[in-house]
């Protein structure tokens, strides 16, 4: 079972500086080393809203055009800074295919192929991330009802497949940017993705 190790404050998030905590933990089971930041930690009382954020380093830290990780993970930061969460991220580059093999799946999709088509011609899954260790995570804490932000249903039946109880599922929004509607379609249309392409959110 994972245990929490350590807490060290930081500050994160795009527009302005967001006080969180950084939780580690030993004992997960892929030998990644998966954190949470926890933001303004709600009552015990309160079912906690979190997010599973696979990591995005071409989005989280670059920016980049052909996806919304980025986007989502600032909109949840936001969020989380105004209602309490927690975010746990998981070092799941690519859907779990690593980055240089994204870097590859991004070449064959500048030859048209969507990011499901690449990763298969690549000879990957469609998805190769396990929320196991998501779910030790959410156990070391002591959490096992939750409020998921999510637009992606695999992580929602992960959650209660192993017992976690969600009580409500909040979508993030559609961060529609050039160079990423074919791949944000491709999330809805393959992968089943709750996302609604006319929500658009304004610009800050």
């Amino acid at each position: 079972m994972a245990e929490v190790r350590a807490r060290v404050k930081l500050n994160v998030g795009q527009h302005s500086h967001i006080p969180a905590e950084i939780v580690s933990f030993h004992g997960l089971q892929d030998g990644e080393e998966h954190v949470a930041l926890i933001f303004n930690e709600a009552d015990k009382n309160e079912v906690p809203l979190i997010r599973m954020h696979s990591e995005c380093l071409t989005g989280d830290v670059f920016h980049s055009s052909r996806c919304d990780c980025g986007e989502q993970l600032n909109e949840c930061i936001e969020t989380m800074h105004e209602q309490g969460g927690i975010i746990l991220y998981l070092r799941q580059e690519g859907r779990g295919i690593g980055l240089y093999n994204k870097i590859d799946a991004y070449v064959l999709q500048s030859q048209g192929m969507n990011t499901y088509e690449a990763n298969n011609h690549l000879g990957f899954d469609d998805d190769l991330r396990d929320f196991s260790d998501a779910v030790l995570m959410l156990q070391a804490m002591g959490l096992n009802h939750v409020k998921l932000m999510t637009n992606n249903p695999r992580k929602l039946n992960a959650l209660k497949n192993a017992g976690i109880e969600v009580d409500k599922v909040v979508g993030t929004h559609a961060h529609i940017k050039d160079g990423n509607r074919h791949y944000l379609e491709a999330k809805v249309k393959h992968g089943s993705h709750m996302l609604d392409m006319e929500k658009v959110p304004e610009k800050k």
